[in-house]
């Protein structure tokens, strides 16, 4: 029995008079016996709880930051009306701070064999699998004095996919690829890139690309045109370990490079490419491999969304093996790291041979803003020791992009916000100069 606090107060004004006037066990038991004769009456009146049906219904996925809906619809097989409140219970991280009261909670009432559907809206606020706790229901009599409690379980899973938040920046690098495509006036010639078609020359045109077997068959003067080759692979390699688990604002470093796997495999499945993916720390957390085009973009986004952090030292010679397992045909394979002193020097530089001399390679790491501000910090003595720490900390990170490019790997430093962007350029420039 669950009692209300109506019940309380009704016990406390009844036993206030009793006590001052003339205290007693008479008088308090002539104040709680019929009280207490009400609240077993309405207990008995409360609908039953533990043969109340429940379904589920609503959204299975939802982009982290947007907004799911989730339907629960009660039946209340009893004869009796069901006057009810109820809490549906998910995992703290499906609402935003503080609203979760407003938003699990709900009153409702149906109707002797009649049902009601009632709606629980989520806004998670970390990626995964959010999984549906029990739900909660309090059934009270027509008295309002006590009720029925019990609690049921109906397993819902929504699952929260990374935002996406670079989708913005896709148009401007798909334009960009139809120009080394041959798809607009400008026309561009890298080395190692597939010849397109013959055209008419016009003045600017680079007199090597004149076809002159061509011209010699009819009366203008013929170029060639080139795109950029295609059907060549992309593996794009995550590292999960302990580097990846740093925050740089609000966001965990792997957060950011999987936005900028999402923006790299959208415009390299454009491009014509087969792109992959491997998650690894000192073993294969997630892998996507041999999917058609327009399959890929939703398995990498579907195997990317469980995946959190692992608070441990990345085995760079087991990661470098699972890639050239993966990638055994020449590949562009980026490998979205961190450019940290040791993990580079003691992990990644010993092995980074055996990939460089198979494929070319593609070092990204996500830089922190707040060193480039620490750098410039001036006027105080606090302030000029923490730029002394910013500026260390800029050198050693462009020692180790110097050293990884001395390996022949091209190196992309951005803050979040730009990595996805900056990523992408890359890839854009490699595919103009024909390295893939």
């Amino acid at each position: 029995m669950a009692l209300t606090g109506r019940a309380a107060l009704l016990a406390a004004l009844g036993s206030l008079p009793v006590g001052i006037a003339a205290p007693s066990w008479t008088g308090m038991l002539a104040v709680n016996a019929p009280l207490s004769l009400a609240m077993m009456c309405d207990y008995a009146l409360a609908a039953p709880v533990r043969t109340l049906q429940f379904t589920r219904s609503g959204d299975t996925s939802v982009r982290l930051g947007d907004q799911a809906e989730v339907q629960l619809t009660v039946v209340n097989p009893s004869r009796r009306p069901l006057r009810a409140h109820l809490r549906d219970a998910w995992p703290p991280s499906s609402w935003l701070p503080g609203t979760e009261p407003a938003a699990s909670r709900h009153e409702l009432t149906v109707q002797p064999g009649e049902r009601r559907r009632i709606s629980t809206l989520l806004r998670p606020t970390r990626r995964g699998d959010r999984r549906a706790e029990q739900i909660t229901i309090r059934s009270y009599g027509p008295l309002g004095l006590a009720g029925r409690q019990g609690s049921h379980r109906v397993p819902w899973t929504v699952r929260v996919l990374p935002p996406f938040t670079s989708r913005k920046h896709l148009p401007s690098r798909l334009a960009r690829m139809r120009e080394l495509d041959g798809r607009t006036s400008v026309l561009t010639r890298g080395e190692g890139t597939e010849f397109d078609s013959l055209r008419a020359y016009v003045p600017g045109d680079d007199v090597r690309s004149i076809d002159w077997r061509a011209t010699a068959r009819q009366s203008a003067v013929a170029v060639r045109t080139w795109r950029p080759e295609r059907d060549r692979h992309v593996l794009v390699v995550l590292d999960t370990g302990r580097t990846s688990a740093g925050r740089v604002g609000d966001v965990p470093r792997l957060d950011a490079a999987m936005d900028a796997t999402l923006l790299l495999t959208a415009l390299a499945t454009r491009a014509g490419d087969r792109v992959g993916l491997l998650a690894y720390s000192r073993r294969t957390r997630a892998r996507v491999q041999g999917r058609a085009a327009g399959d890929v973009l939703p398995a990498v986004v579907g195997a990317l969304t469980p995946l959190e952090p692992e608070l441990v030292e990345t085995d760079a010679r087991g990661l470098v093996a699972a890639a050239i397992a993966q990638a055994p045909r020449r590949s562009l394979v980026v490998l979205l790291t961190s450019l940290d002193p040791a993990p580079v020097e003691e992990g990644l530089l010993p092995v980074l041979p055996q990939l460089t001399q198979r494929h070319t390679v593609l070092v990204a790491a996500v830089s922190d803003p707040h060193i480039a501000d620490m750098a410039g910090a001036r006027g105080t003595v606090d302030a000029i020791y923490e730029a002394a720490a910013g500026v260390q900390a800029q050198a050693q990170r462009r020692r180790i992009a110097d050293r990884l490019r001395s390996h022949g790997v091209v190196v992309v430093d951005a803050p979040p916000d730009d990595l996805a962007p900056a990523l992408a350029d890359a890839y854009l420039a490699l595919k103009a100069a024909g390295r893939l």
